[in-house]
């Protein structure tokens, strides 16, 4: 399986690589896999301004009319003046979050109401079918050609989250690169403890808009998924139905549907099952880094994986280090799911059903950085 780079990850060092490691499932002899990735710089000019692209927000969230954040009474010093700047950049990067929520909350209205026009179709075309009708009902005809085009509503609107999606994850990238630009101000000196109290009520907000667009994009991630199966799903009963029309008598489901359906009812019981505990993972994603960029390699391995055993199920495990205070602790626990949340994504995003991926989280004393490993059985 696949596993996706996370958004808040320890620091680098640009001569370090970060590395994935793994056994070959089909080996007979157990025996380790080494692929090692170079992690993406993110150099960004000193006091470069924080542009806003377009991002997504999640879905309900209540962004309508934002404004930027309160820098608080102005202390006349340098750190306070870049206070009052990193809330300006702080409102505009609300501002594009609740825009791009409302783009949100219109696609799914406008898929959830050609969802519910295509089933009063198909049901009204199944009832007459049902009961019997003449070859060619030119009827069914026109109520075919209906179903087809909530259809391509529904295609369309697969389109528009995926831009949506592109958006989020800049979106994410201008607030994780805010989120160190707040961060680094502490370490300025000539401020007063009235900058210091503002800088860490402004590092609470940035970090709350992380969670929510990294909670929108895992939504979104799971729309794009759901909607694409249906309306793959649904096309292959389209063309089903159109044989039943000409012929006038309903033949039932495609079957390219029912072999597909056996095939993941296979696969989500293997992810269901406990993982072994001499299991080797097939791969492993440390993220000792930020933009660590697993994609390519963690798409290779798991279709290589998929070719030797299509119904392959993946187990995601989110390891932390076992080390720290029970802050600390708790702190790594939470990043390191978030990873294998991101790692789960671009699993998904890849054309991997999320029905087949089991998504575990464990510390270790033995790691020494966050990171994600993938089992494949």
């Amino acid at each position: 399986m696949f596993v996706a780079g996370g958004l808040l990850l320890a620091g680098c060092g640009s001569n370090l690589w970060p590395s994935l490691t793994g056994d070959d499932p089909s080996a007979s002899a157990p025996s380790q896999e080494r692929i090692e990735i170079p992690a993406a710089r993110a150099e960004q000019p000193a006091g470069a301004p924080v542009a806003a692209p377009r991002g997504l927000a999640p879905a309900g969230a209540a962004t309508e009319g934002v404004q930027a954040a309160a820098p608080g009474r102005a202390t006349g010093t340098f750190v306070g003046k870049k206070v009052e700047a990193m809330s300006q950049d702080l409102g505009k990067l609300k501002g594009a979050v609740g825009r791009l929520d409302t783009r949100m909350r219109e696609i799914r209205a406008d898929t959830t109401d050609a969802t519910q026009r295509y089933l009063n179709i198909l049901a009204a075309m199944n009832s007459k079918l049902q009961v019997g009708t003449t070859p060619g009902n030119p009827v069914l005809v026109q109520q075919w050609n209906e179903a087809q085009q909530q259809l391509k509503r529904i295609e369309t609107n697969i389109a528009r989250m995926n831009s949506l999606s592109n958006d989020a994850g800049a979106e994410a990238s201008v607030a994780g690169y805010l989120l160190d630009s707040v961060r680094a101000t502490f370490t300025l000196s000539g401020a007063v403890d009235e900058d210091h109290v503002q800088l860490r009520a402004l590092e609470d907000e940035v970090n709350q808009s992380v969670v929510t667009i990294d909670r929108l994009l895992n939504e979104l991630s799971d729309d794009l998924n759901r909607q694409t199966s249906h309306l793959a799903s649904e096309r292959r009963n389209l063309t089903a139905m159109s044989i039943s029309i000409k012929n006038g008598e309903r033949y039932g489901s495609s079957l390219m549907n029912r072999a597909l359906a056996q095939a993941e009812v296979k696969a989500s019981m293997a992810a269901r099952r406990p993982l072994s505990p001499d299991s080797r993972p097939l791969v492993v994603i440390r993220f000792d880094r930020p933009n660590v960029q697993f994609e390519q390699a963690l798409y290779d391995a798991v279709s290589r994986a998929l070719d030797r055993k299509p119904e392959t199920a993946v187990d995601l495990v989110a390891v932390h280090p076992k080390v720290g205070s029970s802050a600390q602790v708790i702190l790594n626990s939470t990043a390191a799911r978030r990873n294998a949340e991101n790692v789960l994504r671009a699993l998904v995003e890849m054309g991997l059903p999320a029905t087949r991926v089991n998504m575990t989280s464990m510390p270790s004393a033995a790691a020494q950085s966050n990171e994600v490993r993938v089992y494949v059985r």
